[in-house]
C-alpha cells in the first residue's frame, strides 16, 4: 500500500495527464491534416477540417452525458472509461484509409473527450483546495498536450507516418487506465454504494436578489465560454497550418542549422514546424499558472479584463507578419488564449454546489465545444476565402465581446455553500 500523501499526488498527476491526453488526441489531426494527409489523399486543407467537425462535436456534445454519469454513477469509474475508451478509439483511427473512415475515428475519440472536462476537472475543484492554482496546474497540462500534438505528430511523419502518432499514445493511455484502475478501486467501489443509498440535500433557499446576480453571472460565463472556445479552437487547430506558411523560411533555415541537427536533418520542414508550435504552446502555457494565482487574489473580473486586451493587442497586430515576427506575436495572443481557459472554470467551481458540480461543467463543456466544433467550418470558410489574416481581425474583435461582457462581471462572486 502506498502512503496517502504519495496516492494522493499520483492521483493528481493521473488526473493531469489524463488532461494531457485529451487535448492530444483532440488535435493530433490537425497536424496531421496541415502537414501530411492533404498531400497524400490529395485534399484541400478546408476540405479535411472538415471531417473533424462531428469528433468536435461530440467533444462538446456528449460532455452533459458524461457529467450526469459521474454524478449518478462514479467520477473515478468515468475517468478509467476516459483512459481506456480514447486510447482505442486512437489506435482503430490510425488504421482509416478513407476520409470517411477517419472521421469516424475521430467522432468516437471526441465521445470518449467529451468526458474528461466535466468529470476530471469535478474531481479537482472539489478534493482540493486552492482552487485557482490547482485549476491552473491542470490547464497548463492540457495546454502542452494542445503543443504535444503538433510536436509528436510532425516528428511522426518524418520519422515514421502520421499513423504512429495514433498508434502511440493510445497505446500509452490505455495503460494509464489500468494504472487509474488499480490506484482508485477501492473508491470507485465505495462511490457506487454512497451514490445509492445517500439522500438528496435540499438546497438553501435563495433571496430574489442573489438569484438574480446568479443569473447574471452565468450568461456573461456562457457567453464568453462560447466566445472564447472560438478563439482557442481558431488558433490551437489552425496554427500549424499558419506557422507551414508564414515560417517556411525559418523552418527552412533551422533545418539546415546545426543546432537543431540532433532532431531534425535537412528536409525535415514537418518536424520544425511542429516544434515551434510545441515551443509557443510549452511558453504560453505558463500564463495559466500566473492567471490561477492571480485569481486567488484579484477575481475573476479584472484578471479576465487583462487577459481580453492582451487577445485584442496581439490579434490584431498579427496580419502581414512571417518569420520571426510572426512567432512572437503568435506567442502573445497564445499567452491571452491559454490564459483565458481557467477563468470560467474558477466561477464555476466557487459558485456551483457540489452534489452536481460534474454536471454543470457538463453543461460549460457543451456549450464550450459546440463552439469549437462550429469554429471549424468557420475556420475553413474564412481561410478560403480571406485567408488568415481576416481571421486574425475577427478574433481581435471577439476579444473586444469578450472585454465588454466581462466588464459587467462583479467584483466579488457569490459562494454557495457545499
Amino acid at each position: 500500500m502506498l502512503p496517502s500523501m504519495t496516492r494522493d499526488r499520483l492521483y493528481f498527476l493521473l488526473l493531469n495527464i489524463g488532461h494531457f491526453l485529451d487535448h492530444l488526441f483532440m488535435l493530433v489531426f490537425a497536424t496531421v491534416a496541415a502537414l501530411a494527409l492533404y498531400r497524400e489523399w490529395g485534399l484541400g486543407y478546408a476540405e479535411l477540417i472538415a471531417y473533424a467537425t462531428p469528433g468536435f462535436f461530440a467533444f462538446g456534445l456528449f460532455s452533459l452525458p458524461a457529467g450526469w454519469l459521474a454524478d449518478k454513477w462514479s467520477r473515478d469509474g468515468m475517468m478509467v472509461v476516459f483512459f481506456i475508451g480514447i486510447g482505442l478509439a486512437s489506435i482503430l483511427t490510425s488504421f482509416a484509409t478513407t476520409p470517411v473512415q477517419i472521421g469516424i475515428g475521430l467522432f468516437v475519440i471526441g465521445v470518449f473527450a467529451a468526458i474528461y472536462h466535466p468529470v476530471g476537472l469535478a474531481i479537482v475543484t472539489m478534493k482540493w483546495r486552492n482552487t485557482g492554482m490547482r485549476i491552473a496546474s491542470n490547464g497548463v497540462w492540457g495546454n502542452l498536450g494542445v503543443g504535444s500534438a503538433a510536436l509528436v505528430t510532425g516528428y511522426m511523419i518524418d520519422h515514421g507516418g502520421w499513423r504512429l502518432a495514433f498508434i502511440l499514445p493510445g497505446v500509452f493511455s490505455v495503460v494509464l487506465g489500468f494504472a487509474y484502475l488499480a490506484l482508485r478501486h477501492d473508491a470507485i467501489r465505495t462511490d457506487t454504494a454512497t451514490r445509492k443509498t445517500t439522500p438528496k440535500a435540499n438546497a438553501a433557499p435563495m433571496s430574489p436578489d442573489h438569484h438574480a446576480l446568479l443569473l447574471r453571472i452565468s450568461a456573461i460565463v456562457f457567453c464568453t465560454t462560447a466566445i472564447s472556445s472560438i478563439i482557442f479552437q481558431s488558433t490551437t487547430f489552425a496554427l500549424p497550418k499558419m506557422f507551414d506558411e508564414r515560417l517556411q523560411g525559418m523552418a527552412e533555415r533551422l533545418t539546415a542549422s546545426e543546432s537543431w541537427s540532433f532532431f531534425a536533418g535537412a528536409g525535415d520542414v514537418a518536424t520544425i514546424i511542429g516544434s515551434l508550435a510545441f515551443i509557443v504552446f510549452a511558453i504560453a502555457s505558463l500564463a495559466q499558472l500566473i492567471v490561477g494565482s492571480m485569481l486567488d487574489r484579484y477575481g475573476p473580473r479584472n484578471v479576465f479584463m487583462v487577459v481580453a486586451v492582451i487577445q485584442i493587442v496581439f490579434f490584431a497586430a498579427m496580419p502581414g507578419l512571417t518569420d520571426g515576427w510572426a512567432l512572437t506575436v503568435a506567442l502573445g495572443f497564445m499567452l491571452g488564449a491559454f490564459g483565458q481557459i481557467p477563468i470560467n472554470d474558477f466561477m464555476i467551481g466557487k459558485m456551483a454546489s457540489g452534489p452536481a458540480r460534474a454536471q454543470i461543467y457538463g453543461v460549460r463543456y457543451v456549450v464550450s465545444f459546440t463552439a469549437l466544433a462550429a469554429s471549424l467550418p468557420f475556420i475553413a470558410f474564412i481561410y478560403d476565402g480571406w485567408g488568415f489574416d481576416t481571421l486574425f481581425l475577427v478574433l481581435a474583435g471577439a476579444a473586444v465581446a469578450i472585454l465588454v461582457a466581462v466588464s459587467n462581471l462583479p467584483r466579488r462572486l457569490p459562494v454557495i455553500a457545499e
